[in-house]
């Protein structure tokens, strides 16, 4: 009897984006060549249910689409025995892998979203980095990889129609966060709190204002793969899917002080976590667009 036999009929299946890494590691094998990993992690939701996890090391000389495709294949049929729908999207952070992803992953008929949304890899890499690779023949304590860098592309000014009436810079406690699921929302994309984190810590965040252009900022929002908000020379700056930039705006230098503030205490104290929220108004009870976004405070190999 196969394994997905064994999946009652009635069951619903588990669904997720999945966010996909295929590089190398710090680690030279026996026969003088880097290690060669694909990872791929399902993208964790609010609820926090188990997520899907799957790897396969690749021999140096076979790194190309034709592999990356036969095990995403591979992977595919693995998720499938576990309880899991094809996912909709696959996400992928590497430049450099772009093209060969977007390759293999054509070959199984799935669509890749260039992002750092991918949260749920950056942390099971992260750990790997500090557990796994250490322990491992061959490892190679100083890094052989590039450390993940900030982005330094020039920013591009958000569009005219896409600016809103006004905005804010506001807080939210991470105790009222944990309940976002419950909230009224058009479009929205949410990520796990840590259990460990305190409730009072107050998240930072934008909130934008449109009457007439919420949906449609919202609906722009939700294409663009959101990461992080960040403040550069006095500006305040949205870094979204693999290398972009967004100016939001300009703002003093008192202000932008305060902002850059609250942004590094979340980083520091709150797990990175961020938002940006879109409502027709200040006064408005439910949200069109709430992305939760995360300031990643590693280097990732």
């Amino acid at each position: 009897m196969s394994n997905a036999s064994l999946i009652p009929e009635n069951k619903k299946l588990k669904v997720a984006d999945w966010e996909v890494d295929f590089y190398s590691r710090p680690i030279i094998e026996v026969d003088g060549k880097k290690r060669w990993e694909l990872l791929i992690s399902s993208t964790q939701d609010f609820s926090g249910d188990k997520i899907f996890r799957w790897e396969k090391k690749c021999p140096a000389n076979e790194v190309n689409s034709i592999w990356l495709s036969q095990s995403l294949q591979e992977a595919l049929n693995e998720a499938k025995k576990q309880g899991w729908e094809l996912p909709k999207r696959l996400r992928c952070w590497r430049t450099s892998m772009k093209t060969m992803i977007k390759k293999a992953a054509e070959k199984v008929g799935l669509e890749v979203l260039e992002s750092r949304r991918t949260f749920s890899l950056f942390e099971w890499l992260e750990q790997r980095e500090k557990d796994l690779y250490p322990n491992e023949p061959g490892y190679i304590s100083s890094p052989i990889l590039p450390s993940k860098i900030g982005i330094i592309n020039q920013p591009e000014p958000l569009p005219d129609a896409l600016r809103g009436d006004a905005w804010s810079f506001s807080s939210i406690s991470l105790g009222n966060l944990r309940e976002a699921k419950e909230w009224s929302m058009e479009f929205n994309s949410l990520i796990p709190i840590k259990d460990s984190l305190d409730e009072n810590i107050q998240v930072p965040g934008l909130r934008l204002f449109s009457k007439t252009r919420a949906l449609a900022i919202s609906a722009w929002l939700s294409g663009v793969e959101p990461v992080r908000l960040l403040v550069d020379n006095n500006q305040l700056l949205l870094e979204a899917g693999q290398e972009d930039r967004w100016l939001v705006t300009d703002m003093s230098k008192d202000y932008a002080h305060q902002v850059n503030l609250q942004l590094n205490q979340a980083k520091n104290n709150g797990d990175g976590i961020q938002f940006i929220a879109i409502q027709s108004s200040p006064e408005e009870q439910k949200f069109t667009g709430f992305w939760m976004l995360k300031d990643i405070n590693n280097s990732i190999v």
